[in-house]
């Protein structure tokens, strides 16, 4: 039986331009642990795969979650072999090991400013479709119509001297490859073009696009990671106010896994990731028509008390933080990940009794003791005459 989906995530460890450029620090992280992190937490992909020929990046991409189950062979290692080439060797590997997947989706290593949501849009319109392929494109910033090159006398020479005079209203906008996935069904064949008739193109917005190929581009990068990155309170409490204002209430049940804009929180709080702030949150208790009791998940793994450990997707291990309980407002929502079963569900409740039996409270159990220097402030009602 045909598996759903694999993510391959190619880097070669021979770049000549940015030494060591798929793990160089990006802001703290190795470069491909973003494109790691945003597949898994897509939670699309019945695993997430990294080609490569160099064990430093294999060790760093296993210690991000992905797979490493080859190293690659020098011949498809050098500066000609194309990526498409390199896919069909972690394909047919796969399928040597018994694995056939319906849908392949290639992410670079370089892509920092990956979001989650743009995968899960891709497959979404690709599954909805009979499209052949998915792939992340973006808006030219300016019409192509108006180019020109520089020609041997070192004088310009317009692409199409028809439009000189054209406005740039009036002109066709024109899209590019962004350069961060590829979704390809597996049962179909193409005409052989990425950027033809069989493929859906998933628009970015050109802040969330930069080629990294030169170490200008990468200081580009950083420069446009920052920005987004900046000040995150800021930009969740633009965000609150958007969810806030929802008018879309879906319906909900307990046992529900939600992605929900969590948001950016405090100190050891479970916060969310990229633009929106999310993170899967299981619904425990239903509290009202928008309201209730849920239980941030993590990939990440973790042990004792504190944590309980399930899948609700196959071969998907997920941590329920249960120091990290409380309400939400299914407002927060962006889309529905799964479903826990009965049994699942039993266990969870069985771990949380546990979890409230065991958690030291104040003074290891008992009330706080008032202090001689402690001061109580009197109620109201004791100072009237």
């Amino acid at each position: 039986m045909a598996k759903n989906a694999v993510a391959i995530i190619p880097a070669r460890g021979g770049s000549k331009r940015i030494p060591k450029k798929n793990i160089k620090d990006f802001f703290g992280k190795p470069l491909i642990a973003y494109s790691i992190e945003a597949a898994l937490e897509s939670g699309l992909f019945e695993k997430v795969v990294v080609t490569t020929d160099d064990a430093e990046i294999a060790k760093i991409a296993k210690e991000y979650g992905a797979e490493v189950p080859f190293l690659r062979p020098k011949e498809l290692s050098d500066d000609f072999t194309g990526t498409q080439d390199v896919i069909d060797h972690a394909i047919k590997f796969l399928k040597n090991q018994g694995e056939n997947y319906k849908y392949i989706c290639t992410i670079y290593a370089t892509a920092p400013l990956l979001q989650a949501r743009y995968l899960i849009e891709g497959l979404e319109k690709l599954e909805q479709s009979d499209a052949v392929n998915a792939f992340s494109a973006t808006s030219m910033p300016f019409p192509i119509q108006r180019t020109f090159k520089i020609n041997r006398d070192g004088r310009c020479e317009m692409f199409t001297p028809q439009h000189y005079n054209a406005r740039s209203q009036d002109l066709e906008e024109a899209y590019q490859d962004a350069g961060q996935f590829y979704w390809k069904k597996q049962e179909k064949e193409s005409d052989g073009i990425m950027f033809g008739k069989d493929s859906i193109p998933i628009v970015l917005p050109r802040h969330l696009v930069q080629d990294i190929d030169t170490l200008e581009d990468w200081d580009r990068a950083e420069l446009m990671y920052k920005v987004l990155h900046q000040d995150e309170f800021d930009r969740w409490n633009k965000l609150k106010k958007k969810l806030h204002n929802k008018k879309n209430i879906i319906n909900f049940s307990k046992g529900n896994v939600y992605f929900m804009s969590v948001g950016q929180n405090i100190g050891h709080e479970s916060y969310g990731k990229q633009e929106l702030f999310l993170r899967p949150v299981l619904v425990y208790k239903k509290l009202g028509k928008t309201m209730f009791v849920g239980i941030p998940l993590t990939s990440s793994k973790k042990e004792g008390s504190y944590y309980f450990s399930f899948n609700y997707k196959k071969g998907k291990t997920s941590i329920a933080m249960l120091n990290q309980i409380r309400v939400f407002d299914i407002r927060r929502s962006e889309y529905l990940s799964g479903k826990i079963n009965k049994n699942t569900y039993k266990n969870l409740e069985s771990k949380l009794k546990e979890f409230f039996e065991v958690t030291p409270s104040i003074n290891d159990g008992e009330w706080p003791t008032r202090a001689k220097s402690d001061k109580i402030i009197p109620n109201v009602d004791e100072n009237v005459k």
